[in-house]
């Protein structure tokens, strides 16, 4: 998009999802720099650099950048492990460098193989995710700790039974609540040229307020539970902000594996991110994944040499975009902008919204991605679909993104090596008797994973009888499989006075094939059993060839 090119009709769609999502960043860009122990100002400057400077080389409409979650563990670990911010920024530097050197290299084709149950898995966990995050804030439970080995909802389930929460957040967050979900009805349609996160988030300023000028218990005051925004009087003390990396950590190897580690991450989480919103755009538009990582890496050096954190497209942000009715990356940008002039004009003003009306912005945006919807329509797909999904969910929530990914992928590739050797070959009887040919059809790849199905089968082809192994069909036969076809053939089916007939084989796999094979297609068609081809599950077939050998004996 270019602003040549730009529909002018687009603006106040773009303008609109740019305010909501700038509303949802702000709060996320200081929370994700608190909890990876970084200065609070560098969440901020990711969040501008990710607006400001990613969208505008991205080719995504809708995905937004800023700095990520995902991301937190590996920082605050980095930077502990350092005990130096500005050095651990040249890790920052490297990581997009080294992004911009897998854009190059054409690596971002690899979110191509993601698969689909894989992808809705994770938008589904990341909507739990947002949930089970937000109940703290939408019942007002400020600095709740939770032990590395309890669920982080339990926690805040046995805080709410005992008391310890505050009934004014809850009140703001359920009004806040009300006023988005009446905002998206046919009734008030008129009126959605205004967000309807801005109308909650105005509201919440103002009954708070109410609160507090009539001293009520309602009110919300402790700092905890409101944006705590970094009040900047002026612009030295603006630019005095910003951090400069030291460049000693160039020469420290720590630091360059740090930097290899976060560039692995941020693109693996900035791919499944573009792959998943791509997915959700009503006009699925596809980003062109290479120039993305490029435009992150650019932006992450950026980041490091400024002051700012690691920086990933995210899917929190994204999805809000989407669901704010965003057109074109116009929105994105704008939401850096207004992070950019809220620092510097309106602290005192934001440091005022309450956490908790935030919170029912996300909470909104979770139900969407984790709609019980989307469970019945992946259950409708079938099992092999619908258990990768819930493998990926609860392996996403019980972990983190990354753990949960590969374990879906697991999952998926589990189910397709399962498929891969139970179709090793199609049998075209669904019972055998004696008398009968016994042919055997090829699939087109035959791989290593298929040697057992194949040798076992072989091994309970019954003795005087006749075998036709059909390799028309194969466009790849693995060398192992063709061994044991060989040996078949040449010593096994010759002691048990088989008959083999070869057909298909091409001369690469060095098997003579049987002359005139053809004249065997006539005792399938005169037999009174019309041939049905049938997969190969080869446990299906042995368990026939079993009984056939049963009754002969």
């Amino acid at each position: 998009m270019s602003l040549f090119n730009y529909k002018l009709s687009n603006l106040r769609y773009d303008l609109s999802a740019g305010i909501v999502v700038y509303l949802i960043a702000l709060p996320l860009c200081l929370g994700i720099a608190l909890a990876s122990g970084a200065p609070l100002f560098s969440g901020l400057i990711s969040g501008m650099i990710g607006g400001l400077v990613i969208a505008n080389l991205s080719k995504s409409p809708l995905s937004v950048s800023g700095p990520a979650a995902g991301l937190t563990a590996i920082v605050l670990t980095a930077i502990t492990t350092i005990g130096n911010f500005p050095i651990f920024l040249c890790a920052v530097v490297i990581a997009g460098l080294i992004q911009i050197i897998f854009g190059l290299l054409k690596a971002g084709s690899i979110s191509y193989y993601f698969p689909t149950n894989v992808i809705e898995g994770m938008l589904a966990a990341i909507g739990i995710i947002i949930i089970i995050n937000q109940i703290e804030y939408a019942f007002g439970i400020g600095g709740l700790k939770v032990d590395d080995n309890e669920f982080k909802l339990f926690a805040i389930i046995n805080t709410i039974k005992n008391g310890f929460f505050h009934l004014g957040a809850l009140v703001i967050t359920c009004i806040s609540i009300l006023i988005l979900v009446l905002w998206q009805q046919s009734f008030t349609k008129k009126l959605q040229i205004i967000p309807g996160a801005l109308i909650a988030v105005l509201a919440s300023i103002l009954l708070n307020e109410y609160f507090i000028q009539s001293n009520s218990s309602l009110a919300i005051t402790n700092r905890s539970l409101l944006v705590n925004l970094p009040e900047i009087n002026s612009m030295p003390e603006f630019i005095q902000s910003f951090t400069m990396p030291d460049f000693k950590g160039f020469l420290r190897t720590d630091i360059w594996i740090t930097g290899v580690t976060i560039a692995v991450v941020a693109s693996i989480e900035t791919l499944l991110c573009i792959e998943a919103i791509d997915k959700l755009d009503p006009h699925k538009r596809n980003t062109p994944t290479n120039r993305e990582l490029l435009a992150q890496g650019s932006g992450n050096m950026l980041s490091g040499l400024i002051g700012g954190l690691p920086i990933t497209s995210v899917i929190v942000r994204s999805s809000a975009n989407l669901n704010a009715g965003a057109k074109s990356k116009l929105a994105a940008i704008l939401h850096g902008f207004f992070l950019l002039v809220s620092c510097i004009t309106i602290p005192f003003l934001l440091n005022k919204i309450p956490l908790a009306t935030l919170a029912a912005v996300l909470i909104l945006t979770g139900f969407k991605l984790c709609n019980p919807k989307i469970f019945i329509k992946m259950w409708k797909e079938g099992k092999w679909q619908f258990i990768p999904f819930v493998a990926t969910i609860i392996a996403i929530v019980f972990t983190d993104l990354l753990k949960g990914v590969a374990i879906g992928m697991v999952v998926s590739i589990a189910y397709l090596l399962r498929q891969n050797i139970k179709n090793a070959y199609y049998f075209h009887r669904s019972t055998y008797k004696d008398g009968d040919i016994i042919k055997i059809e090829l699939s087109e790849e035959v791989s290593f994973l298929n040697k057992a199905s194949i040798m076992l089968t072989l091994d309970h082809i019954p003795a005087n009888s006749m075998v036709v192994i059909d390799a028309y069909k194969s466009k790849y036969i693995d060398y192992d499989v063709l061994q044991i076809i060989k040996e078949f053939k040449n010593v096994k089916a010759v002691d048990k006075n088989i008959k083999v007939l070869l057909t298909g084989f091409k001369e690469i796999y060095e098997i003579e094939n049987t002359e005139n094979v053809s004249i065997i297609n006539l005792d399938f068609i005169n037999n009174n059993e019309r041939p049905i081809q049938t997969s190969g599950v080869h446990n299906t077939l042995i368990k026939d060839l079993k009984k056939l050998n049963h009754t002969l004996k």
